[in-house]
């Protein structure tokens, strides 16, 4: 990603946020870690994988943040670059990798008694897919390569849209088999992603210069992904959290 000329604000925005994104996944990762010794042995598991999600991603925020600061300095009161291009690729080897571990967190959770294997492999090929079409339109130029910067985000729209259409048809169904206050967390945790995944195409939108200028293209976009993935990973896995210990406390296999 090409740097652009910030000022003091604008940059500090963005450093305090990706800094922001760093504790929430570190501490989320501290709570998960912690909260799986007090859930049934079925769905810790689940807490694992919530785990991952959240060290991974903290790892590559703390990288961003490297890479933030190694391509700008202070001048005259402005930040300007460096020369050393800042590195958001690390944001797409993140979601290739979380992703994935963000869908098998709530079909292990949800204990599908039938087919649970092979609706999740859809779904990760689906996630893959996605991520893997939206990267190329992420290092388009947006004033340059505008078209191809649309034309590969509405491709990876498609399996976007399929794996909505999954947890809300095929894992829709499957919500009524479990216990009411379960469900009402399930059905809460299925609007929390349409909700954070649904902000992303907005941010990548973002990106294009002709909406906030230059500067202010470039912090809205490291600002919407850092809140979306905070939203998404951590706040998302306090929810499988929640539903782990409702389904533990509903089939009696809390810890005593």
């Amino acid at each position: 990603m090409s740097a652009t000329t910030l000022t003091l604000q604008q940059f500090s925005t963005v450093y305090n946020m990706l800094s922001f994104a760093v504790a929430s996944m570190l501490g989320a990762f501290a709570f998960f870690v912690m909260g799986r010794k007090i859930v049934g042995p079925k769905y810790r598991l689940a807490l694992v994988v919530s785990s991952l999600v959240v060290l991974i991603a903290g790892y590559h925020y703390w990288r961003i943040m490297g890479s933030w600061t190694a391509a700008y300095a202070l001048k005259d009161g402005m930040y300007v670059p460096t020369g050393e291009p800042f590195n958001d690729a690390y944001r797409y080897v993140d979601w290739l990798l979380t992703v994935p571990l963000l869908l098998t967190e709530l079909v292990l959770v949800m204990k599908l008694k039938k087919e649970s294997g092979s609706v999740l492999a859809k779904l990760i090929l689906a996630a893959i897919a996605m991520i893997a079409l939206g990267y190329p339109g992420e290092i388009s130029n947006p004033e340059s390569q505008a078209g191809a910067r649309l034309m590969w985000g509405v491709l990876s729209t498609v399996p976007f849209l399929y794996i909505l259409y999954v947890l809300w048809v095929r894992l829709g169904d499957a919500i009524g088999e479990h216990p009411a206050k379960v469900q009402v967390l399930l059905k809460n945790t299925r609007y929390l992603i349409l909700l954070t995944w649904g902000f992303y195409p907005i941010v990548y939108a973002m990106g294009s210069y002709g909406w906030l200028g230059g500067a202010g293209s470039v912090v809205a976009v490291q600002v919407g992904y850092s809140i979306a993935d905070v939203t998404a990973k951590a706040l998302y896995g306090v929810m499988i959290f929640a539903i782990a210990y409702a389904k533990s406390e509903a089939d009696g296999s809390l810890p005593a």
